[in-house]
């Protein structure tokens, strides 16, 4: 997988998580809720821990 693929499926699992983020708000049901809201930050985790991994595989250690 090339860097830029991965960095595109890290945006996009950023962009999935602001949705299920906001999908909690309106939702009523308070476990509901809070399942997204688990969902949308482990999500968002993933997205950065892929980000750090595209980003430093163009970086030489020496």
């Amino acid at each position: 997988m090339s860097v830029a693929d991965e960095s595109g499926r890290a945006r996009q699992m950023r962009e999935k998580a602001q949705e299920m983020q906001k999908a909690a708000e309106r939702v009523q049901d308070p476990q509901e809720r809070q399942r997204l809201q688990d969902k949308a930050r482990r999500l968002e985790e993933q997205s950065k821990r892929e980000s750090d991994l595209g980003s430093s595989a163009g970086i030489d250690p020496m």
